[in-house]
């Protein structure tokens, strides 16, 4: 094939270091903002960013020649910083791991619409509940002692 094809889409999410409630609805959207910028800055294509004061979610579009912990990594460096400065909210940090977990393109609007509704899915399922939810659709094996 002369040309390479392809649709890297990821729903990512991740919580605050020991899931604190520390993102402050005051600020919350500057936060996402501020994520999908990032992602953008790092060649990739934001394409929702949404959460609760304990987690984000991230609907991610990336390149081939992207490594997902790359993005990662700089990702959450780059908004602590971001936190620390301009929130001045130094105890700020992001617990060290991620879940991400491909979508299909027919699935992204859906996504994108859960993404936006995290207030509403949170009034009725806590953010654990809803990670192993998305562990155990997505077949991926993993231990209790390593959700919280």
């Amino acid at each position: 094939m002369p040309s390479t094809f392809l649709s890297l889409h990821y729903h990512i999410i991740f919580s605050t270091k020991d899931r604190l409630p520390l993102i402050d609805a005051v600020w919350r959207d500057r936060l996402h903002e501020y994520l999908g910028g990032t992602v953008s800055g790092l060649g990739g294509f934001p394409q929702g960013v949404g959460g609760m004061a304990d987690h984000v979610h991230l609907l991610v579009g990336l390149k081939a020649t992207h490594c997902l912990a790359d993005l990662m990594r700089e990702l959450k460096k780059a908004s602590s910083v971001w936190v620390h400065e301009e929130i001045k909210l130094r105890e700020f940090a992001w617990q060290e791991g991620y879940g991400a977990f491909t979508v299909s393109p027919p699935s992204r609007p859906q996504v994108q619409k859960y993404i936006a509704n995290q207030a509403g899915h949170h009034r009725v399922k806590s953010f654990r509940e809803e990670l192993v939810e998305f562990l155990e659709k997505a077949g991926v094996a993993y231990e209790d002692r390593f959700l919280d």
